[in-house]
C-alpha cells in the first residue's frame, strides 16, 4: 500500500526538480543571450526559452553562436593586415571617379571593414542570361595559363555546367592550377551530390569542402553557417561573380521542372585591377580549408592596383563580408548608401527580410522623396523566408516603396540595387539577417552613370516580367496569410 504512495512522492520530487532547473535556465539565459546579439534577435530566443526552456536551450546551443572558429578569424585578421598594409599607399591615391563625397565616402569605410581598396581600370560586363553566363565562364577557363581559382554555394554536374567542368578538368590535365571550393551543405542537399565528388575525385582538380560539417573527423559549428561566395578567377585577369550558382537553373528538381519554376540571375564579368582583389577573397577561404597560403597570388592583388590608376575605365571596390569579419560589412555598406540617395533607389533581393537598420533606412528614404522600388519573386522558394518577406510589404508600401513581384514560376535569384546615377551593387548577398550574419558573402561596388545604366537596363527587363504590388490589395489578404507571415518573421530573426 506504500508503493503507490512512494512513487507518487519521488515523481513530485522530479517534476519539482524539473520546474526549478527550467526557471533557472531561464533566469541564466536571460543575461546570457542578448550579448552582442540585435535585440529583435535576442528577444525571439528569449521567447523561444521562456515557451520550451529545455528544447530552447538545445537549439541555442546549435544555432545561438554565429561566429566562425578563432581559427579561421586569426586567418581572416592576417589576410587583412597583409592586404591592409600593401595597399595602405592607395588610400590617399586620387582615382578617376569624381562624384559626389558620399560615394568616397563609402569607398573609405569599405576599405576600413574589408580591407580592399577602390580601384581604377576596370571593365565590367553583366550578364543575365543564365546559359550564357556560365558558356562565358567556360570560355575563359578554356583559355587558362597559369590559374584558375573557383569558388560556389551550390555546385553540381548537369547538362548545363558539364561543359564549364570540362573545361576545369582540361586546364587541370594540361598544368594549370584549379582550385576549386564549394558549400559543404549548401551541394550536398542538391540531387547528384555524390555524382559530383566521385567526378572530382577522378579528375586532377584541387577541391575542399567550404565550411565542411563532419563531426567525425572533428569538423564542427553551427550547423547554418554558410559559404555563400560566388566567385571565379582566371590567371589573375578575368573574374566573374555575382549570384549564380553552378548548377541548371531548375535546380536539379523534377518538381521544379515539371512546374516550370527557374531561377533568374546576374553575374558580371570583370578584368581589371577588381580581378587580383576578388582572388583576395577566394585566397583568404583557400587559406582558411587547406592551411594553404597563396602568397604569390597575394602578391599580385597587392602591387596590380598600383598599375592601373592611371587608366581609364570603370571603378570599383571589393566588399567581403560575413562571420569571419568583427562587423556586417555589407549591411553597413547598404545601410550607408541608401541613406546618402537623393533621387532614386532600385532593389532587386529573392530574400528581402531587413534588420530594423536597413528597414529604416529603406522606408526613411521613400518618406523623404526618394523614388524607390524592390523587386521581389512573386512566389519564393522557401516557404518561411518568404512569408517573413511578406511580413514587411505593409510598411514598405505605407512608407511609399514601390513593390514589383516578379511572375511565378519563375524565382529571381539576383541580388543587386542601385544609388541615384551614381553607384551600383552586385555580389552573393540578399538583404536579410542570414546574409548580413551568418553566411559569408561577396559583393562588388561600382561607381559612376556607366554601371548604373548598365544595370538600370536590367532592372527594365524585370519590370517588363512583374506586376506592381499596391497597399490596397495587399491590406485585403486572408488573416491567415497574414498570421503564418507574422510567424515566419519570428523565425527568421533567430540568428
Amino acid at each position: 500500500m506504500l508503493f503507490p504512495f512512494q512513487f507518487g512522492i519521488e515523481w513530485t520530487w522530479l517534476l519539482s526538480a524539473w520546474a526549478i532547473a527550467e526557471i533557472v535556465l531561464r533566469v541564466v539565459l536571460l543575461g546570457v543571450i542578448p550579448g552582442n546579439r540585435r535585440p529583435t534577435t535576442a528577444m525571439a530566443w528569449l521567447l523561444v526559452v521562456f515557451l520550451v526552456p529545455s528544447i530552447g536551450f538545445v537549439l541555442f546551443l546549435l544555432f545561438g553562436n554565429f561566429r566562425l572558429s578563432r581559427r579561421r578569424r586569426e586567418q581572416q585578421e592576417e589576410v587583412n593586415d597583409r592586404v591592409r598594409a600593401g595597399t595602405a599607399a592607395l588610400a590617399d591615391a586620387v582615382t578617376n571617379y569624381s562624384g559626389p563625397e558620399w560615394v568616397t565616402s563609402a569607398g573609405e569605410l569599405n576599405r576600413r571593414l574589408g580591407s580592399l581598396p577602390m580601384v581604377d581600370g576596370n571593365s565590367v560586363e553583366l550578364m543575365p542570361g543564365y546559359e550564357e553566363s556560365i558558356k562565358a565562364m567556360a570560355e575563359a577557363v578554356r583559355g587558362a595559363k597559369k590559374f584558375v581559382n573557383a569558388e560556389f554555394y551550390i555546385m553540381s554536374t548537369d547538362s548545363v555546367t558539364d561543359e564549364l567542368l570540362t573545361e576545369l578538368e582540361k586546364a587541370a590535365a594540361r598544368g594549370v592550377n584549379v582550385r576549386l571550393l564549394f558549400d559543404h551543405i549548401g551541394t550536398l542537399r542538391i540531387r547528384g551530390y555524390r555524382r559530383l565528388v566521385r567526378r572530382l575525385r577522378r579528375g586532377q582538380i584541387q577541391w575542399r569542402r567550404m565550411l565542411p560539417l563532419l563531426p567525425i573527423h572533428g569538423q564542427w559549428r553551427r550547423p547554418d553557417l554558410r559559404n555563400h561566395r560566388k566567385i571565379l578567377v582566371i590567371d589573375g585577369e578575368i573574374a566573374f561573380t555575382g549570384s549564380q550558382n553552378l548548377i541548371e537553373p531548375s535546380y536539379n528538381n523534377p518538381k521544379h521542372r515539371r512546374a516550370g519554376r527557374k531561377w533568374v540571375e546576374l553575374m558580371a564579368r570583370m578584368e581589371g585591377p577588381i580581378v587580383a582583389t576578388l582572388n583576395v577573397v577566394f585566397a583568404t577561404d583557400w587559406l582558411s580549408e587547406t592551411d594553404e597560403s597563396l602568397e604569390y597570388q597575394l602578391q599580385v592583388a597587392v602591387h596590380a592596383a598600383p598599375a592601373h590608376t592611371a587608366q581609364r575605365g570603370m571603378t570599383a571596390q571589393v566588399v567581403p563580408s560575413g562571420p569571419g569579419f568583427a562587423t556586417e560589412n555589407n549591411l553597413r555598406l547598404f545601410n550607408t548608401l541608401i541613406y546618402s540617395a537623393q533621387h532614386r533607389i532600385s532593389i532587386c533581393s529573392p530574400y528581402f527580410v531587413p534588420d530594423d537598420s536597413l528597414l529604416y533606412a529603406i522606408t526613411t528614404a521613400a518618406q523623404r522623396g526618394v523614388d524607390v522600388e524592390l523587386f521581389v519573386s512573386e512566389k519564393g522558394d522557401q516557404f518561411l523566408v518568404h512569408h517573413a518577406q511578406r511580413s514587411y510589404y505593409e510598411a514598405l508600401l505605407e512608407a511609399g516603396v514601390r513593390i514589383y513581384l516578379y511572375r511565378a514560376p519563375y524565382v529571381l535569384h539576383a541580388k543587386h540595387f542601385t544609388i541615384d546615377e551614381e553607384v551600383a551593387v552586385l555580389g552573393s548577398s540578399n538583404m536579410d539577417m542570414r546574409s548580413f550574419s551568418l553566411n559569408m558573402e561577396v559583393s562588388v561596388m561600382l561607381l559612376g552613370a556607366e554601371a548604373v545604366d548598365s544595370m538600370r537596363s536590367v532592372e527594365a527587363s524585370y519590370r517588363d516580367m512583374c506586376r506592381e504590388l499596391t497597399l490596397q490589395d495587399w491590406l485585403h489578404r486572408p488573416m491567415l496569410a497574414k498570421y503564418v507571415d507574422n510567424v515566419a518573421r519570428l523565425t527568421a530573426t533567430l540568428q
